[in-house]
């Protein structure tokens, strides 16, 4: 049987990467993001290059919409057994003035999302026997100036991470993380305006802190993922893996 993966936040950046790796190693992806016309494109794009793309709007931080997009994925595709939850959004501020809406989106996309679509999939990764989940956290998730709500997400995400891998291990599903450093998105172009640089500077600024000597590139993250959503990760589960150019305090 063709493996399926559900790819959250594919449209574009480093979930569109990693939904195109995936396709190319024979996986059938499903493309859920809340904008649907870039995931159309992307999941035309996959099928151009030979792959199987299916493309859906989807809030992941809605169980309904959650329990029907991967009930549509199920009957299109067929039963998923690769997640990797990337959708993600930023609401930046400092702690004074962070809105309460601010923080329940960011908190309601990165977190209550990663929630919410790992029950969803795991029903079928039981009947399986077999699964992969990949939660995409960050190295803010150690805390970061202006990013109280982010932070909190992706620090729960690790939590929710290894507690996982604990209670899905029996079932044959292992659970993993990848925490990326700063990675040329346009997240992170969008970063760059409001810290009033352009998007060179703001990687060059970046780039003087990481010992490589350079900023990420999706493919850098997607390489990772992918590795832990095949088989040749099968005693990999429970770990949060930083992929940012260096060690992480």
């Amino acid at each position: 049987m063709t493996r399926v993966a559900i790819v959250t936040g594919s449209a574009r950046g480093i979930g569109a990467v990693v939904a195109d790796q995936l396709a190319r190693d024979g996986v059938g992806v499903a493309i859920l993001d809340i904008d649907p016309a870039a995931a159309a494109a992307t999941a035309a794009d996959i099928e151009r290059a030979g792959g199987r793309a299916v493309a859906l709007r989807t809030d992941v931080s809605d169980p309904d919409a959650v329990r029907d997009a991967v009930a549509e994925v199920a009957d299109v595709l067929g039963p998923p057994g690769i997640l990797v939850n990337n959708a993600g959004t930023t609401r930046d501020g400092l702690l004074f003035g962070l809105s309460a809406q601010d923080w329940d989106l960011v908190l309601g996309v990165n977190l209550r999302g990663t929630f919410l679509m790992t029950q969803a999939v795991v029903e079928h990764m039981s009947k399986l026997g077999w699964g992969r989940v990949v939660n995409l956290s960050s190295i803010a998730a150690v805390g970061n100036v202006g990013q109280a709500n982010y932070s909190a997400a992706k620090a729960g995400i690790e939590g929710l991470t290894k507690t996982l891998a604990m209670e899905l291990g029996p079932l044959n599903i292992t659970v993993n993380a990848v925490a990326p450093g700063y990675v040329a998105t346009e997240m992170t172009a969008a970063l760059a305006a409001r810290a009033g640089r352009t998007v060179a500077e703001h990687q060059a600024h970046a780039a003087a802190g990481i010992p490589l000597g350079r900023v990420g590139q999706p493919v850098d993250i997607a390489n990772v993922v992918t590795f832990l959503a095949s088989d040749r990760a099968s005693f990999v589960s429970g770990q949060i893996i930083h992929v940012a150019g260096g060690p992480v305090c």
